[in-house]
């Protein structure tokens, strides 16, 4: 979904430089323009405007309206008034009309007791900045009963107590009205956040037997195969990473109770038993813990390895173990965030992790952000559809540029530095932070005109001994084909990997505090099965060198399901630092 709104992006004051977390939606303008309802009407008046019963455009909703009244015999106004309609169910009736296209026949039989008098659904525009919505009716409000009922103007006071009565009740009234409109404003609105309103379309009907929402079975269902588990070993990158930070360090692992959260098969606690925990305590929810079992006792560690089978959230450790010194877990999705295992491995270390000097691997992550030119995924994803065989497809990419892309792209499609967007340090961050918004600011590098169709998200990930945050300033490392992280823990050409002789000897310690493991899902280093996510722009952005595309981010676990994610990517684009800024596009995605 991409709306677009002729309105200056949020200024510094709106929101933090960078990234604030937050439990909640996007927060609403505030209320500082007294005459905001006067400046919706005006721009109401001046807008061209679509008939409600034929697709004919005027230069004013007085001369749609009118249209309507002369060709259709339908009036607005006197509908509004026979059936007593208040903001909310004018608005209402204007959007059913705009979606089912009823006649005016139909139209004027209604009753006011309709169904969708009362739905959500239709508060929601059918046509972007419709000028009738914003239009505002001089409303007869009477504070006579009888008047109501019969229709006929209210008697005019016939005292001065009488009079300053019913200006009391017309100033409420006038009071409820524009509260009305403010509320109706923040919810079209919502500062341009429109997610949570498609989820209120979305909420199904209240159901006296609605079983609680299961976000897990086909989660833990989906890693009893061994298929993902052969994709995410063969990782290289990923594997070969954990696998040196394991093997390197083994100061830290010597000796240590170890927990592995969502151990799949066991990979990473057969690393730790070999780098000397120990004890290790492999918790799995899925069915491979089986086979898990299976693998460590074919490997001879079955002392060393405990395989326990349930969800971190309902488990206990045996022998009456308390606290683990090490917890390390492979637990990063799509966009790092999706499918929300981060969520249990923190469960985990605030339940199992030794409160001093405990150390979570990894110990941080950070979320990248850049420009992609992202002209081939274009072609793959959208265009393709418009010519398959000669025939017309193109209603198959109706909707793709609603659900974000995972997908290789190449270093030369990035046409920009990356932005961090949210830095999550493991030994500290809470649940509640990953729910996420940011700012973002992205400068085009490209040396020649280009249009750039994507912004492209990835992660960076690092391991150390001490857990202490890293500044921004440290670099990722990047990891190539045939490079010495890989070729150390990796059999190469089918010769065994270098054995290294383990070392106690002084300084090590020091070395190993100071030491830094890190790898990249960007598209400058070797392609991970994360590969990068991608949020395709609906209208792409035509830009140079020094374009400048600024705007918000907003993450957060979707309430349909809590391990899928709804992003909110609000921007505008300006050419060069001191240009004007252009018009703020909304896009809504899906990251499923």
């Amino acid at each position: 979904m991409s709306i677009r709104f002729a309105v200056p992006p949020p200024t510094q004051g709106d929101v933090d430089d960078h990234s604030t977390s937050s439990g909640s939606d996007s927060e609403y303008y505030t209320e500082e323009d007294n005459n905001f309802e006067d400046w919706v009407s005006d721009q109401a008046q001046i807008q061209p405007c679509r008939s409600l019963f034929e697709d004919k455009s005027f230069p004013t909703s007085a001369d749609a309206l009118e249209f309507d009244k002369s060709t259709h015999a339908f009036d607005l106004e006197a509908t509004r008034k026979i059936l007593r309609l208040d903001l909310h169910r004018r608005i209402r009736l204007i959007n059913f009309i705009r979606k089912h296209n009823p006649t005016p026949t139909d139209v004027g039989n209604l009753t006011g007791a309709e169904s969708f008098f009362s739905s959500d659904e239709y508060l929601i525009p059918v046509i972007e900045d419709d000028p009738l919505l914003q239009l505002d009716f001089d409303d007869e409000w009477s504070d006579d009963e009888d008047s109501r009922s019969t229709g006929l103007p209210p008697s005019p006071p016939s005292d001065l107590s009488s009079a300053l009565r019913r200006i009391q009740v017309l100033e409420e009234k006038l009071s409820q009205a524009q509260k009305d409109m403010t509320d109706y404003r923040n919810l079209v609105t919502k500062k341009l956040d429109i997610s949570s309103i498609t989820e209120i379309i979305n909420e199904p009907a209240p159901s006296t037997s609605k079983a609680l929402q299961d976000d897990d079975t086909h989660y833990f269902q989906s890693y009893g195969y061994n298929d993902i588990h052969a994709v995410m070993i063969q990782d290289k990158v990923r594997t070969s990473t954990y696998a040196s930070f394991i093997l390197t360090n083994p100061i830290l692992f010597r000796d240590a109770v170890v927990l592995d959260v969502g151990c799949g098969t066991g990979i990473l606690s057969l690393f730790a038993a070999k780098s000397g925990a120990k004890h290790v305590y492999a918790i799995e929810a899925s069915d491979i813990a089986e086979k898990a079992e299976k693998i460590v006792r074919a490997n001879g560690l079955e002392d060393i390895i405990t395989v326990i089978r349930g969800k971190v959230e309902e488990i206990e450790l045996p022998d009456d173990v308390s606290h683990v010194d090490v917890i390390i877990s492979e637990w990063m999705g799509y966009a790092l965030l999706y499918e929300s295992m981060l969520d249990s491995v923190l469960y985990a270390r605030d339940k199992f992790l030794r409160p001093d000097g405990g150390v979570m691997a990894p110990s941080q992550c950070r979320i990248m952000l850049a420009l992609c030119e992202g002209s081939e995924i274009t072609k793959d994803r959208v265009d393709f559809w418009g010519d398959v065989y000669g025939f017309d497809l193109s209603e198959m990419a109706h909707k793709v540029t609603d659900e974000a892309i995972v997908d290789v792209v190449g270093p030369d499609s990035v046409v920009s530095e990356p932005y961090l967007l949210k830095d999550l340090h493991l030994k500290t961050i809470t649940p509640r932070q990953l729910d996420f918004t940011s700012t973002f600011t992205l400068t085009s590098t490209s040396s020649m005109r280009t249009k750039i169709h994507a912004f492209v998200l990835y992660f960076d990930t690092f391991f150390t001994t001490t857990c202490e945050p890293l500044p921004p300033d440290v670099p990722v490392r990047l990891i190539k084909d045939g490079d010495v992280t890989l070729a150390e823990v990796w059999p190469v050409g089918g010769k065994p990997a270098p054995h290294r002789r383990a070392s106690i000897g002084p300084g090590l310690k020091q070395r190993e505090q100071k030491k830094v493991i890190s790898f990249t899902t960007g598209p400058t280093s070797q392609a991970t099965h994360w590969k990068q996510t991608l949020f395709l722009l609906k209208d792409p952005i035509l830009a140079e060198e020094g374009t400048v595309v600024s705007g918000t981010f907003y993450c957060k676990k979707s309430k349909r399901n809590s391990r899928e994610l709804d992003v909110e990517i609000h921007y505008s684009v300006r050419k060069g630092e001191e240009g004007p800024a252009g018009d703020v596009v909304v896009q809504m995605y899906k990251v499923r």
